[in-house]
């Protein structure tokens, strides 16, 4: 039978990957939204009032799935992980507490007021609900990320054991809540959303403006495509380059604080200098791809890469391997081609965008089909490398759920069996599966259907004038 301590972690891990996908299309859109709700009230083009209505459903149903499988997510603390939860509650239970009655209260209240009262409140009021529904949506973030951060670098507690358990106290909430890895996960994490939905909707409008220009078959509305995939290339522009200036201070700031993830992370078992960077590896024997080696790997790697990633400029410096720590070592395969494959859709990331904007700014934005097919190819890539560096950080610091603290083994349910653990496994592989395909399907259909016409769109007085005074009618023959 299974061991319910891998069973728990494949339950865990499958309900986290599956759950990601919609905070991150939510947190990604509420940037957009504000932006489009902004110039829709202060009387741009209609074409603002089509974004905001089109991309707010497919922010509606995310935000609803969202809600649903990360209420999963806290349960299985207590169902999978209940010794974790009670050596860590005192100081893990804080920040999801908060997250539910600071950031899912706000975010909860005003998106009805987003999504159904563009007719029934003022314009002021509607743009502070745009705002709110987006500043909910970060906050999440916040607590979220601030609960997890604490896991990778805990601060600002003591150990103790009670009833032979060992228990976290929290001693002080600003070093444990600001601890050294927040700031760089909430950026990596932010700025990650915002470029896989920027990702998501220039491939939506690429494949529209394909239709539309190179195989010349009519689309309603092609202005509001085109407009999309500009915008959509705006954001990328600022994104994607970003992301990989602040990923390179973030992989420095792992070695510095877990250094065994960082060998993980480059395939390094014996401390060594001058260690290339890896952007591209083929293994020359199938044993390589389960158990890597970074110097006996074939690729296109830049020499002392890794060593100057560590050190932050010194590409003769040590990096300590793998053999030298005392607790065993993480899955190294899994991070070590994790992170491969994240870093290298992150350059593809920044040629798509310099190609995108390129190709804009000699007019040939829309003729381009081989463009076109690479945004349409790549729409889903953010959020793959998402999950990728997802993987990368909770496997990374395997075997510990807190570092150094206490072992994920350790903080397994005790009483839970192999037979208990897999049979939720099973249950939980094919109610997401069915929950995905709905989800497909249902933002799917948004797309087919396209954005409203102009002729649906709200009337200029009642979108405009809420609150002015309305003149009296006036009769044809006074």
């Amino acid at each position: 039978m299974i061991d319910p301590v891998i069973a728990s972690r494949l339950q865990f891990a499958l309900t986290t990957i599956v759950h990601i996908i919609f905070p991150v299309m939510s947190m990604g859109l509420a940037p957009f939204l504000i932006y489009f709700t902004w110039r829709d009230v202060r009387g741009g083009a209609p074409v603002y009032e089509q974004l905001r209505r089109f991309w707010t459903k497919i922010f509606a149903i995310s935000f609803v799935v969202g809600t649903v499988t990360g209420i999963v997510l806290e349960f299985e603390f207590g169902t999978n992980f209940a010794a974790f939860s009670t050596a860590a509650g005192e100081l893990f239970g804080g920040p999801l507490a908060v997250e539910g009655m600071m950031a899912f209260m706000l975010e909860a209240t005003f998106l009805g007021i987003f999504v159904f009262g563009r007719e029934r409140v003022s314009d002021r009021l509607y743009l502070v609900s745009s705002v709110a529904v987006g500043l909910g949506t970060w906050l999440s973030a916040v607590w979220i990320l601030i609960a997890n951060s604490w896991m990778q670098t805990p601060r600002g507690y003591e150990l103790a054991t009670e009833n032979g358990q060992p228990i976290v106290h929290l001693t002080d909430p600003i070093a444990a809540y600001l601890n050294p890895r927040f700031p760089y996960m909430f950026v990596h994490m932010q700025n990650a959303a915002v470029e896989s939905v920027a990702l998501f909707m220039a491939g939506v409008a690429a494949y529209y403006v394909y239709r539309h220009h190179i195989w010349e078959y009519p689309v309603g509305n092609i202005a509001f495509w085109e407009t999309t995939l500009k915008i959509a290339l705006v954001a990328l522009l600022i994104t994607a380059p970003l992301q990989v200036l602040q990923g390179d201070l973030y992989a420095r700031h792992v070695y510095e604080t877990q250094p065994q993830k960082f060998a993980a992370m480059e395939a390094v078992w014996d401390t060594e200098a001058y260690v290339p960077e890896y952007i591209f590896a083929i293994p020359t024997d199938l044993s390589q791809l389960t158990d890597p080696r970074a110097k006996e790997l074939f690729g296109i790697g830049i020499p002392g890469g890794a060593s100057w990633l560590a050190s932050g400029g010194d590409p003769t410096a040590e990096i300590r391997g793998l053999n030298s720590f005392e607790s065993s070592a993480p899955p190294v395969a899994i991070v070590f081609w994790s992170f491969r494959a994240m870093v290298g859709m992150g350059f593809w990331f920044i040629l798509l965008a310099f190609w995108g904007g390129y190709r804009w700014l000699t007019g040939e934005l829309f003729e381009d089909g081989l463009l076109h097919k690479a945004l349409m190819a790549s729409s889903l890539l953010g959020i793959v490398a998402v999950e990728l560096g997802w993987v990368v950080t909770e496997v990374g610091r395997q075997p510990w759920v807190i570092q150094g603290v206490l072992k994920t083994s350790a903080g397994v349910s005790p009483g839970l069996t192999g037979t208990e653990a897999l049979t939720t496994l099973l249950g939980f592989v094919g109610v997401y599966t069915m929950l995905l395909a709905l989800y497909a399907y249902v933002v799917a259909r948004i797309i087919r259907g396209g954005p409203p016409g102009e002729d649906d769109l709200d009337s200029v007085p009642d979108r405009r004038n809420h609150d002015e005074t309305p003149a009296p009618e006036v009769a044809g023959d006074d």
